[in-house]
């Protein structure tokens, strides 16, 4: 069988609550492979939910629904503070990247707590912001952009995230509508261990499904290369 865009493979899929320290409740979805422990994990932060995104933005979406089948990762999506989607409403109120470090605090400790193994962070547009700002965690062993505009986030959170000397890979569409290969490899040249990869004919959204595929296999890549490349049937 073809994996195509609405192909969802097998795994344990259950609905999810964060408890942030300033006292929101938010919700999510754990993703695990089915019946074996994932070999690591990804911890998933949204594109904007003023314009439109949530956890269940389709690269995340596709992501939980192949990666614990196709590649043995554990898939942790969850709505920012105000965000609604099919899962429900997270409490609180977007708080334009500040109040979100709590978020991202709380899935990193729902991640610790549960013991998901080898905690990557997935930004995504800002999710790439929360990323590079509160993502400074010993628990993470590294974090992918995609998509980053570098609007919210500084020369300083860019310096903080080299300090931290964690591996970073930017996903950087060839016609983004915010920051483009060529600056964002002068931008990043900030952290001596981030790598920028331009994907040709992409945009910020990665619509279409040969771009998904580009930015999952690119994902496994780092995160268990033992499942690199990813197969394109089952």
């Amino acid at each position: 069988m073809e994996i195509r865009a609405a192909t969802v493979l097998p795994a344990r899929r259950e609905p999810i609550e964060l408890h942030t320290a300033d006292g929101l409740t938010l919700v999510g979805e754990l993703a695990q492979p089915l019946d074996r422990p994932p070999v690591a994990t990804l911890v998933t932060l949204h594109p904007l939910p003023t314009h439109g995104g949530f956890m269940d933005s389709h690269v995340y979406k596709k992501a939980a629904n192949r990666l614990p089948a196709l590649a043995d990762l554990a898939v942790l999506r969850f709505n920012t503070r105000g965000t609604s989607s099919e899962r429900g409403t997270s409490q609180g109120t977007f708080d334009g990247g500040e109040g979100e470090r709590y978020d991202v605090a709380a899935a990193l400790e729902y991640a610790e707590y549960h013991d998901l193994p080898h905690v990557w962070v997935v930004g995504w547009s800002f999710g790439t912001e929360l990323t590079l700002k509160w993502a400074h965690d010993p628990l993470v062993e590294g974090a992918i952009l995609l998509s980053p505009p570098l609007h919210r986030a500084t020369e300083a959170d860019l310096d903080s995230w080299a300090a931290f000397g964690r591996p970073l890979t930017a996903l950087v569409p060839e016609f983004d509508d915010y920051l483009r290969p060529e600056e964002a490899r002068a931008r990043f040249a900030r952290i001596p261990q981030a790598e920028v990869i331009g994907v040709d004919g992409a945009k910020h959204l990665w619509v279409g499904e040969p771009y998904v595929r580009i930015v999952l296999d690119e994902i496994v890549k780092r995160v268990n290369p033992a499942a690199w490349p990813l197969p394109t049937e089952v």
